[in-house]
């Protein structure tokens, strides 16, 4: 199985996209050239902000799937290497009241 890439680009609307490839140099000229997911194609141009590399294209996959479930604030304390912030940053499951 080929390693595998999750990577953060910042649209020009100022939105964030998290894709996985396993590529990365090939799928960024996708999203600039508007061949990449649709999303991209309407917010060009983008710019890479963030990525991290995998031993197998799966795990990028899943790291994808779990960071596109989280806040702006949380991507961006990612990105800024503030993980310590991380946890105060997940969404509450569940009310106090619960």
């Amino acid at each position: 199985m080929p390693k595998g890439y999750m990577y953060i680009l910042e649209c020009s609307d100022g939105t964030y996209y998290t894709g996985s490839t396993i590529s990365l140099e090939r799928r960024l000229n996708e999203h600039q050239k508007g061949m990449g997911a649709n999303y991209t194609k309407k917010r060009l141009p983008v710019k890479l902000l963030y990525f991290e590399e995998f031993s197998r294209i799966d795990l990028a996959f899943y790291r994808e799937k779990q960071i596109q479930g989280w806040s702006r604030a949380k991507k961006e304390a990612l990105m800024n290497g503030a993980t310590d912030l991380l946890p105060k940053l997940a969404k509450k499951i569940f009310s106090d009241k619960n």
